[in-house]
């Protein structure tokens, strides 16, 4: 499995940007996808999961109503919208994949990862 995550830059607060995971070597059918971030002295944290067993998705509170993950099954590539950023958004955000059907995302325990995007928020 392996992913490739893009779409970063820098923002002003209150803007927009969409990231990019685009995945291979296995689909959504088998594998779920989850956004994390890590800032600078930070530890890396989870912001949004496609959760195939409750047939939906999950925001951490810090993201939600902001956030938005999808999916293109097609190109087989999950997006994370992000509106609305906030200066405490700046972070490398990475996006990550864990067997579907399992209980490991429930506790943000990931098995493969892509490389990280720089997101920076500044006027």
């Amino acid at each position: 499995v392996q992913l490739q995550a893009s779409g970063g830059g820098l923002v002003q607060p209150g803007g927009s940007l969409r990231l990019s995971c685009a995945v291979s070597g296995t689909t959504s059918d088998y594998y779920d996808i989850g956004w994390f971030r890590q800032a600078p002295g930070k530890e890396r944290e989870g912001l949004s999961c496609n959760r195939t067993r409750d047939r939906g998705t999950f925001y951490v509170d810090s993201v939600k109503g902001r956030f938005t993950i999808s999916s293109d099954k097609d190109k087989n590539t999950v997006y994370l919208q992000m509106n609305s950023l906030k200066p405490e958004d700046p972070a490398v955000y990475y996006c990550a994949a864990v067997r579907a059907y399992g209980a490991n995302q429930y506790n943000w325990e990931y098995d493969y990862w892509g490389q990280g995007t720089q997101v920076t928020v500044s006027s």
